[in-house]
């Protein structure tokens, strides 16, 4: 199987009981209906990025689907959260790009996202054998890196919460979802 479409995703949960909350976040990113596979971070030659809407409108209920994720929890009042994908995909679509995921405490959604994007795009430059510094490397005015003349595609999904005020478990998640066919 080599997928040719991806998604991404987020959600949060909040249970009594850890797993709950995970499966309550599964929910909320829409995705609880799947026997997830979790897989490391490759994006396949030629695979398109879709939107959730229409990734989610063809899953099949107890289908395997392949994900990276990113998953945390707490239990702590009040204690900050988080979960996030980033994507680098080369403007080379023959070359495949890397897919980064991250989770922490006390991080702002933006600087997770913006921080899973530079960590994707360190991964594919050192790859693809190129020097790299993506403070150096962002072009902010056309929200793009460039690596040695090359123009690689960033984005990425984060997903933060606060801990419940009343010490349930809260769960955060991001996650890029795979799909083997092409949508025809």
């Amino acid at each position: 199987m080599v997928p040719r479409r991806v998604f991404f995703t987020k959600g949060v949960g909040k249970h009594k009981y850890q797993l709950q909350s995970f499966e309550l976040a599964l929910r909320d990113a829409d995705i609880e209906q799947c026997n997830l596979v979790y897989v490391s971070s490759i994006v396949p030659p030629y695979c398109k990025i879709i939107s959730k809407d229409k990734g989610i409108k063809e899953l099949n209920a107890g289908e395997i689907t392949y994900v990276v994720m990113s998953r945390n929890s707490t239990d702590e009042p009040n204690r900050l959260i988080g979960a996030a994908i980033g994507v680098a995909i080369p403007k080379d679509r023959t070359s495949y790009g890397y897919i980064s995921e991250h989770h922490s405490f006390g991080t702002t959604s933006k600087k997770l996202e913006d921080y899973t994007e530079d960590l994707a795009a360190t991964m594919l430059a050192t790859t693809l054998g190129l020097e790299f510094d993506p403070d150096k490397a962002w072009d902010k005015r056309k929200q793009e890196y460039k690596m040695s003349g090359q123009i690689v595609h960033t984005q990425s999904v984060a997903q933060t919460a606060e801990g419940d005020k009343n010490g349930l478990w809260t769960t955060v998640l991001a996650a890029a979802v795979f799909m083997e066919n092409d949508g025809c």
